[in-house]
């Protein structure tokens, strides 16, 4: 099943968050078609043209948006003097309720790749009567076993990558936490360091994937790459702002598996699980452990396929699923 062609957007604007935020969106397909939003992954990638062609443009009025400090919000990560402090998994969400009601939608289905994924399921299980689907690939938890694994549990799979990884960091920070670490560089008030610390971070992102997805391209524009280096970096060395089970404070003591804790929550809402064999998001068990816990969904393995939404199988399960809940 091949995606759909592509389409533009009918609508579009910059929504007054608060925080001195503005939040860009767009909306294409059907004006009288089905709901549905858009989650992309980092956290801080953005939203590019390629997600509208997931779903059905004469069945969905599909929504797309750059949550804070990426894309084409504003302020952007990338310009040194944005707070990062106002960009927590609580706003983002309080961001989607903003909009959801900016532009009159009772309930949505929510579409997540990867850090949308987590989003998405911390969303649908804080505001459940607004989810009516999800559909979501690349699945991920943000608990701290994962960000161990892909910070340091991965560096014996690729030990030449992880050393020039280590390499970027101070001696005395290299035993703690990486992602903490490296944040702190990329806060440096010395724009060569900031630089520096953001392609070292990158190149480490780039290594661990089996066969990267088109979109590493990205990482080669010096912008892009700063702003998205910072913003995983905030988010994974601070829980992801979830230790504290409401997506609220940073926790000190690490994260635990709020999402997967709080997956019966998600009863009543259908959902799919779409998740490449190769994704090493899965030596954790993660999506597997999450379908179990999840009345109601169904999860789709795609064989010989890494952490890529874009692979030939992943596209094909993720367009069968749209286009399945396009009659509900």
């Amino acid at each position: 099943m091949s995606p759909y062609p592509e389409i533009e957007p009918y609508d579009h604007g910059m929504l007054d968050v608060g925080d001195g935020n503005h939040v860009y969106w767009e909306v294409c397909g059907n004006p009288r078609g089905k709901p549905a939003v858009v989650l992309h992954g980092g956290p801080g990638s953005g939203c590019g043209p390629y997600f509208r062609r997931y779903f059905d443009p004469a069945a969905y009025r599909i929504v797309l948006l750059d949550q804070r400090g990426c894309g084409r919000s504003t302020p952007h990560a990338s310009a040194y003097e944005t707070d990062m402090s106002v960009n927590t998994t609580a706003r983002l969400i309080g961001d989607l309720e903003l909009l959801r009601r900016e532009l009159g939608i009772g309930r949505w289905l929510v579409w997540g790749v990867s850090w949308g994924s987590v989003l998405g399921l911390r969303y649908a299980q804080t505001h459940p009567e607004a989810v009516s689907e999800l559909v979501l690939t690349g699945v991920a938890t943000a608990s701290t076993a994962e960000v161990d694994l892909l910070t340091r549990g991965l560096g014996q799979i690729f030990p030449e990558a992880f050393e020039r990884f280590l390499a970027e960091l101070p001696k005395d920070e290299r035993d703690g936490n990486l992602a903490a670490a490296y944040n702190r560089l990329i806060e440096s008030p010395d724009p060569e360091v900031r630089a520096r610390a953001a392609r070292a971070w990158t190149d480490w992102e780039t290594a661990i994937v089996p066969a990267p997805p088109r979109s590493v391209e990205r990482y080669e524009d010096p912008v892009f790459r700063l702003a998205f280096a910072r913003t995983v970096t905030h988010y994974f060395g601070n829980d992801h702002f979830l230790a504290d089970g409401d997506g609220q404070g940073k926790g000190e003591g690490g994260a635990q598996a709020v999402v997967l804790r709080d997956a019966p929550l998600l009863r009543g809402i259908p959902g799919t699980l779409v998740q490449g064999s190769l994704d090493f998001g899965n030596l954790l068990g993660t999506v597997w452990r999450l379908h179990h816990a999840w009345p109601g969904s169904e999860l789709i393995v795609v064989d010989d396929v890494g952490h890529n939404a874009g692979a030939a199988g992943v596209v094909d399960a993720l367009v069968a699923a749209t286009d399945r809940y396009a009659a509900r």
